[in-house]
């Protein structure tokens, strides 16, 4: 059961703890300093009301089933739903206790491999889902700049302390844009172009003297590149469209569950299309962010990008709800589901099924 104390300690309690309590403890103290007594005893709640929270759920139900399709469409449907959902909630579990920068790849990595997906491919769907991910950020934000403009995009003036040096809303968004798009680049050209360059570059970089206790691993990522590039040989147009256009939904879905939240309490119907841009803002900044899962990051700036289109005194509260919804449930299903993909995973008829006990005692 190595495996599977591997994994429990990459899902530490301290590591839950820590994201629970820095993102609740931004909210509560937002919640505290902007409570506004009268502002409650103003909300209407209609019918109209809680059919609109009830689509905020639905919204992420729909970020979720998405997401399952698109990795059944990576896997070539070796995955049963039943799997899918189970490696997207564990997913979302690793990637909601580690740094948004980091992110639950190497966890996720591993979960594949463990449902019987051969390493090769179980690497090319974590760096595929990554690369759609980023192309999905790369080409909205040009959208949402044309049809609304820069002027409309950065309202937040708050300053971010970040490399010793106070910058601004709209330079933290540049600096987490070049990132993403620098990212992308690599992979691009590592996968689609020439992996086996990129490779060579690879290890002649961490070659250097100050980075060369990093070589090996950098010789390994050449490898799973190259493996990728291999696994991916020969996929039609149509399977990229897909892989997208799943992507597309889910990534909308997913912002969509604040459009639906600030029309429960919305005085006048808001801009729609302004709340979903401002929330790809919000989000290329959260990508960066340092803490586990954007925690505390995003319930500080959601007040600054979306304050206007919500009730004075409302903007706090309706950020720990939006948390609420969107967030910790993976905390609370990923504890729920991991000690019960374990016993699955590991059970004897699974490995042999999956043919991992040989493998394992090859290793051995």
């Amino acid at each position: 059961m190595t495996g599977a104390s591997n994994i429990l300690s990459a899902f530490r309690f301290r590591r839950i703890a820590i994201a629970v309590a820095v993102g609740l403890g931004v909210a509560s103290w937002m919640v505290y300093r902007n409570f506004d007594e009268q502002a409650f005893r103003q909300i209407n709640w209609t019918y109209t009301s809680s059919v609109f929270l009830f689509l905020s759920l639905v919204m992420m139900v729909i970020r979720d089933a998405a997401y399952m399709y698109r990795i059944r469409l990576l896997s070539d449907n070796q995955l049963t739903w039943r799997q899918s959902f189970q490696v997207v909630m564990l997913w979302e579990f690793s990637s909601a206790v580690t740094p948004s920068v980091v992110g639950g790849s190497a966890v996720a990595m591993y979960i594949i491999t463990r449902e019987g997906i051969s390493a090769g491919r179980s690497t090319a769907i974590v760096l595929i889902t990554a690369f759609l991910d980023e192309l999905f950020f790369v080409l909205m934000v040009p959208v949402v700049f044309v049809l609304t403009g820069a002027s409309q995009l950065f309202k937040s003036e708050g300053e971010y302390l970040l490399f010793n040096t106070q910058w601004g809303t709209a330079g933290i968004f540049w600096l987490g844009y070049g990132f993403i798009l620098f990212l992308i680049v690599l992979i691009y050209l590592g996968i689609f172009v020439r992996p086996r360059a990129f490779k060579w570059v690879l290890i002649k970089v961490f070659s250097l003297r100050f980075l060369r206790k990093w070589r090996q691993k950098a010789a390994d990522a050449g490898t799973d590149i190259i493996t990728t590039s291999r696994e991916l040989k020969g996929r039609p147009f149509l399977f990229w469209i897909k892989a997208f256009m799943a992507t597309f939904f889910s990534w909308t879905a997913r912002f969509w569950v604040v459009n639906m939240l600030i029309m429960t309490v919305a005085v006048v119907n808001p801009d729609q299309f302004l709340i979903y841009a401002r929330q790809l803002i919000m989000w290329v900044i959260m990508l960066i962010s340092p803490t586990p899962g954007g925690s505390g990051v995003a319930e500080y700036i959601f007040n600054g990008f979306l304050g206007e289109f919500i009730p004075n005194g409302l903007a706090p509260s309706l950020g720990l709800l939006w948390r609420l919804i969107s967030y910790y449930p993976y905390l609370f299903f990923g504890a729920i589901i991991l000690p019960i993909w374990i016993r699955r995973v590991f059970s004897k008829h699974h490995l042999q099924t999956t043919g991992q006990i040989s493998v394992e005692a090859s290793e051995k």
